[in-house]
């Protein structure tokens, strides 16, 4: 048994009940402390010490507690949920895992519970945040792939129901936001390609609805114009399309007169369809074309090391979120609750 984990003085854990799940009076005999005591150590009150609350709530998961969560509610009017809306898309490789393992990390010491609520049990995304928000089946919602004008962010804004979102947003009220800086990701991926000597670049873009097209939409312009290269921006394809689709596309457009030599691909799964469509036209990586593409994972860099990547931590991101909304949650006026997250750039020397 490790030194945290030995009891400490005044904890008697021969109180464990037998048969029966541990409550607030187990845990408050233990730790010698009074049942309210307890209480409010498990619900962080800023008037019990650090050490006391850190110290109950070590013993809570010790000895297996878990709240009444129906009596919580009763109590406080509170859910001690907080609720994730999940767009998945199979381009960006782990990122619903990622983004809720860091959700969970900023939660861990906390009383509350991540729940995901996946959009494909509504019509549309905000059918599924209004959803949450009517039936108080939270205390919090957290959400992805934003659109400039999002109805989720109008409606939640109306309601006053805490919230963050993993992307910006075009309103002119503030909101809790953390995003990824994907014009620097663009603007630094195209300048790379144009520094490897790449005559002509292109770049496969997210939806035209969702707020991160345009943030790299603009930075990949913004290095094209400086640098006075040919480009091209495909309309046929985008970050969403089917990976076989995309690659019999990027091997039709290879075979064709005057095709790109350089590519930036904002997800893996993009970067390994556009390869497979070079190499089916007979085109070879780093000899014919180059890539720098977006990593949220190490799956190109070691599958196809010669493919340049930008890292983004989608984890890092979750645990942002989680921590944000927490602080949105406990203080409703809690100001400048927006991060915006930078590009991790590790181009190989030479």
């Amino acid at each position: 048994m490790s030194e945290s984990s030995r009891p400490q003085r005044g904890e008697n854990l021969d109180v464990l009940p037998k048969r029966g799940k541990p409550t607030l009076r187990t845990i408050a005999t233990i730790a010698g402390l009074a049942v309210t005591t307890v209480s409010r150590a498990l619900s962080d009150a800023p008037q019990i010490s650090l050490e006391t609350r850190q110290r109950v709530h070590r013993i809570a998961r010790e000895i297996g507690y878990l709240p009444d969560r129906a009596a919580q509610r009763l109590k406080t009017g509170r859910t001690n949920v907080i609720a994730i809306l999940l767009d998945s898309h199979e381009e960006v490789v782990g990122f619903s895992t990622s983004i809720m393992y860091g959700i969970a990390k900023a939660l861990k010491e906390t009383s509350y519970h991540l729940v995901v609520a996946p959009n494909f049990l509504s019509t549309t995304n905000v059918e599924a945040a209004d959803y949450i928000v009517r039936n108080h089946l939270a205390d919090g919602l957290i959400f992805t792939r934003t659109e400039p004008l999002d109805p989720r962010v109008r409606l939640l804004l109306e309601t006053g129901f805490p919230f963050i979102c993993h992307g910006r947003t075009e309103f002119s009220t503030p909101h809790p936001y953390v995003d990824y800086d994907n014009f620097t990701f663009a603007y630094e991926a195209t300048r790379r390609l144009i520094a490897k000597g790449r005559k002509k670049v292109t770049a496969i873009l997210p939806p035209k609805r969702l707020t991160f097209c345009q943030h790299i939409l603009h930075g990949f312009m913004t290095a094209v114009r400086e640098a006075g290269i040919a480009y091209e921006i495909p309309e046929a394809v985008d970050l969403d399309t089917p990976a076989d689709l995309l690659r019999d596309f990027i091997r039709a457009r290879a075979a064709a007169p005057d095709a790109p030599d350089g590519f930036i691909c904002p997800g893996e799964v993009s970067a390994l369809a556009v390869i497979s469509g070079m190499s089916d036209a007979g085109r070879t990586l780093a000899v014919d074309y180059d890539i720098v593409a977006k990593e949220t994972s190490r799956l190109l860099t070691q599958l196809q090391p010669k493919v340049d990547t930008i890292h983004e931590d989608l984890t890092a991101a979750g645990e942002d979120l989680g921590r944000m909304l927490m602080q949105r949650i406990n203080n409703p006026d809690a100001a400048d609750l927006h991060l915006l997250l930078p590009p991790q750039i590790n181009f190989p020397i030479g």
